[in-house]
């Protein structure tokens, strides 16, 4: 139905409203704009700058609209016209034709935006944003952007000629909330928002929070898009949400796509072309999932997309958003997992983007010591704010939802927890206890933990979290965080520590190895080697370790066989499964030439052989998270950098498996055994296979020799820098 006005019709000249509408300054253009009752009469009113002439689409054909001002003002009065009605205009771009977007209703209801105020509206990527639907019987794209410091907002892009006089917005009450449906507008379109402050009336462009793609860099304008991928992924979907994760294993590649290979000119390769490609080479591998780098759209290649700009956006640099669910739909046809970096901890300043986004502190605090991190020179989110931090959680369920990821790793969770955060003291504000703890932030990570959980059952989230906060990875009934899994930095920082020394010191650093013991099972522990440890200035896996050619690839190898071994899920970084020998460039691809070497080949053939052999053998995995899983043979002989352990299945299965971190071969090595049996070699870090030295040990009958608090013992050769699993093979 036609709107009703106190306006009085002025066909004779300007009104305050005229003006205003021609300014880019009416606080609300629907009150005037399109079709309204004046009086006994009807009046439709066009804004159409630099248009000749306008016409009206009546029941009685086209009739000629009125100028009312220079700009581009026309009138028609009479009787009140059916909605939605056409308009037809000839400026100097030629003839168009559209519905008047000023005589359609609002699109948002009234549970959305009350839901959007309380910081719950998790499907708010489903409302804000652009999305093409149709609206009152019109196909079109709804704009709906959060500015509560505004006075003025409008959509523009090439549909309009970035004219912000054009598309002025809806304001939706005092929720902060501006919408407009603009009829018939494509798919592909790009576009962006302009604003002007309430206060200091500065005019300004901002890019959408809430864009589902944008532009190749450098551009920064969003683009309407539509979800039109078919998925074929339903028996992975059903079946994850019943996945027993906790006593499955879990052998994480983590990948940077943007250098993990590239086309013959050094081309970024496209999200299908990708999934082809490294989908063959994680089953190949073993891999039993991929943890992505940040896919979310970033503006400078080198932050390695941790400079979030598009937080529901995947990069345009690979392709389209359907090409990334085509990317993860291909993944799980192979059944492979997929798991994404998410940035929740900070944003870039770029002017253009999230930063003082209405003109105001919006998105981030105004204070610079609740928020800036100077390390990064980035903003903090707001956590205690409602509409941010529904903002975020939004963004953590779109990516579940919409793209079907398999979990999150949250991306220095640390920063998060506290106010003092890489902060000398003085700048910095404690909360309202005095404290250090971000109680805003807390509450924002547990309610995204349960708010994923209870909306994709199955899904993962992980925490990178490198301080002693106490039950990360813990329900949050139960006073947790709510995370499925954390980070084990301590393993990571303690085991290269110890790798690094050169053997012959080896002896006195024993602690560095068995001191995870001692927390091992306080969490539910990922143990990762990541992109973190082998990029500015920290060398490579491979050259981080002592000695010559063959004792830095001996090293390397039992690197990998400890961190196999070892309780707890595992992570490693592209490249480190081969033995990379520089430092990871993301301006590059990966060396994959170095597999024409023996020593490499060897390198990466370990890792797969490694990964089945975690896979298959239940005792590598089943008890990754539990004391029951794990006990010492030997810890102690740190004179001769030796150390021996079992892992158990829950049916009293077991693997047995010793580590020389010398290279000294050690013969005639007793070492204590649970039962008697036959035990035979499934593993051995120095065969030849992987251009060892091939020093190993034949089948052998165990002995009724009680050794180390065990009944019974075996007499074994440790190879040089070597490590071995033994498995009992039977009675006999």
């Amino acid at each position: 139905m036609p709107r009703h006005d106190s306006t009085m019709i002025d066909l004779s000249g300007a009104s305050a409203d005229c003006l205003a509408i021609c300014a880019a300054r009416h606080p609300d253009p629907f009150a005037w704009l399109g079709q309204h009752v004046v009086g006994q009469q009807s009046v439709r009113r066009a804004f159409l700058p630099d248009a000749f002439r306008v016409e009206i689409q009546t029941p009685k054909g086209w009739i000629a609209m009125e100028p009312i001002h220079s700009d581009g003002v026309f009138v028609h009065q009479g009787e009140a016209l059916p909605l939605p009605y056409r308009l037809r205009w000839e400026d100097r771009h030629g003839f168009h034709e559209h519905y008047d977007p000023y005589v359609f209703g609002p699109v948002l209801g009234d549970l959305e935006i009350y839901l959007f105020g309380e910081g719950r509206l998790y499907e708010a990527y489903h409302h804000l944003g652009a999305h093409r639907h149709r609206h009152e019987g019109v196909d079109g794209v709804s704009f709906v952007v959060w500015a509560p410091n505004a006075e003025r907002v409008s959509v523009v892009g090439d549909f309009n000629d970035w004219d912000g006089r054009i598309h002025p917005m809806r304001a939706r009450g005092l929720s902060g909330l501006w919408e407009l449906f603009v009829p018939e507008l494509a798919v592909g379109e790009i576009y962006k928002f302009e604003m002007r402050h309430r206060d200091s009336g500065v005019v300004f462009v901002k890019t959408d929070p809430y864009a589902n793609a944008f532009e190749l860099r450098p551009s920064t304008a969003a683009r309407v898009v539509e979800d039109n991928h078919v998925w074929t992924d339903q028996s992975w979907m059903a079946a994850r949400a019943g996945h027993d994760w906790q006593h499955a294993p879990m052998n994480i590649y983590e990948v940077h796509l943007g250098s993990w290979q590239r086309d013959a000119a050094g081309h970024f390769l496209s999200y299908e072309t990708l999934a082809e490609r490294l989908v063959t080479y994680c089953k190949e591998m073993g891999y039993t999932h991929i943890e992505l780098m940040p896919v979310m759209e970033h503006p400078l290649d080198e932050s390695w997309g941790y400079q979030v700009s598009g937080y529901f956006a995947p990069t345009s640099r690979f392709g389209t958003p359907d090409g990334f669910r085509a990317f993860v739909d291909h993944f799980h046809q192979a059944g492979i997992g997929v798991l994404l970096d998410w940035v929740p901890g900070h944003f870039p300043k770029d002017d253009w983007g999230l930063a003082r986004f209405d003109g105001t502190a919006l998105y981030e605090h105004a204070d610079p010591r609740e928020g800036e991190h100077s390390d990064w020179g980035t903003y903090i989110f707001n956590y205690g704010r409602n509409e941010v931090r529904g903002f975020l959680l939004a963004n953590a369920c779109y990516w579940a939802d919409s793209f079907h990821i398999d979990g999150l790793r949250v991306d220095a969770v640390a920063s998060l927890l506290y106010r003092d955060y890489s902060r000398p003291e003085g700048e910095w504000i404690p909360n309202q206890y005095g404290g250090r703890e971000n109680l805003e932030a807390i509450d924002f990570l547990r309610e995204m933990n349960v708010a994923l959980n209870e909306r994709h059952p199955g899904i993962l989230t992980i925490a990178e979290e490198s301080t002693s906060w106490p039950m990360v990875s813990r329900p949050t009934y139960v006073g947790g965080l709510g995370f499925s899994m954390k980070w084990n930095m301590g393993w990571m920082n303690d085991t290269l520590a110890y790798l690094e020394q050169d053997p012959i010191y080896r002896r006195f650093h024993q602690n560095d190895l068995t001191f995870s013991q001692l927390y091992a099972y306080t969490e539910n522990f990922v143990l990762p080697l990541s992109h973190d440890e082998v990029v500015h200035g920290k060398r490579s896996l491979l050259d981080k370790m002592p000695g010559d050619v063959w004792q830095r690839f001996a090293n390397l190898r039992l690197l990998f066989s400890y961190q196999f071994a070892h309780p707890g899920k595992k992570l490693n970084f592209m490249g480190n499964e081969f033995g990379q020998g520089r430092e990871w460039d993301c301006g590059q691809a990966l060396d994959w030439d170095l597999l024409n070497s023996d020593w490499h080949q060897g390198i990466r053939r370990l890792n797969r052989d490694l990964a089945y052999l975690y896979r298959d053998i239940p005792a590598l995995h089943v008890q990754d998270f539990q004391g029951e899983g794990f006990s010492w043979v030997d810890c102690h002989d740190a004179d001769q950098s030796v150390l021996s352990f079992l892992r158990w299945d829950r049916d009293g299965g077991f693997v047995l498996a010793a580590f020389n971190f010398t290279p000294v071969p050690r013969y005639n090595y007793r070492l204590g055994v649970p039962t008697a049996g036959r035990y035979h070699e499934i593993f051995n870090s120095d065969a030849g296979a992987y251009h060892g030295g091939n020093i190993g040990n034949l089948p052998q009958q165990a002995q009724a020799r009680a050794w180390m608090g065990l009944p019974h013992s075996l007499e074994l050769v440790l190879p040089p820098l070597g490590a071995i699993y033994l498995q009992l093979t039977g009675t006999g």
